[in-house]
């Protein structure tokens, strides 16, 4: 029987990306499915966050994000632009954030159609990845939606034509990460029980053996 976990997911977390790699490949490698569900950031989720957490708090996720991509060999720079129109000395967020609810948005239709996992991979590659600057500029987006099977510019307008139906998933996304146990992301859910960091992959997998996980 295929197993199904939830994995909740934000565009602008450097955990949520370095995450990618090793829920592909726990896919290709078990019979089990991952339902990737995009929420908007904690700076978006929660007003004033980032004025409310302790000043380290940015510092070190910078530092301890570049490491575990060193670590794990995944290419890694921290997206240009910034998908969250944020002042970073005052740490006041933008009213209007256009790149963060595209984002989301895309990420939500691509879960409606059953693909949010390789849609996800496709277009944070190319936010965190470092190969390009200015991702939200020209056909960057483009190209990789298209490698993945997507139609950019066709999903771009019928999210122009009806955003409140993508905003009603994301909302029940953002419910369900909080009904999960947790807050943060990544955290995938398995069975009820929320697994939270990209470092707790290898004990989901441990829980999910012990109910059935089997290789492909």
């Amino acid at each position: 029987m295929t197993l199904s976990v939830d994995l909740f997911f934000s565009f602008r977390s450097p955990y949520s990306y370095l995450a990618l790699p090793k829920t592909l490949k726990l896919v290709e490698d078990h019979d089990l499915a991952v339902n990737l569900r995009p929420v908007y950031p904690l700076a978006v989720r929660v007003p004033g966050f980032f004025k409310k957490a302790n000043p380290q708090f940015a510092r070190y996720v910078v530092r301890d994000s570049t490491r575990v991509a060193e670590y794990e060999g995944i290419p890694f720079r921290f997206p240009r632009p910034d998908p969250i129109v944020q002042d970073m000395t005052t740490l006041e967020v933008a009213a209007k954030q256009p790149y963060i609810h595209r984002l989301t948005r895309l990420g939500a239709m691509a879960q409606l159609e059953g693909r949010s996992l390789a849609f996800t991979y496709a277009i944070a590659r190319v936010l965190w990845d470092g190969s390009v600057a200015g991702w939200n500029e020209g056909d960057h987006l483009a190209r990789a939606a298209d490698k993945a099977g997507f139609d950019l510019a066709a999903m771009d307008t019928a999210i122009t034509a009806d955003p409140d139906r993508y905003e009603r998933v994301i909302a029940e996304n953002e419910k369900d990460h909080a009904a999960s146990g947790h807050w943060g992301v990544p955290t995938f859910v398995f069975e009820n029980e929320p697994f939270f960091g990209q470092d707790r992959i290898d004990l989901l997998v441990w829980r999910m053996q012990g109910k059935g996980l089997t290789k492909r």
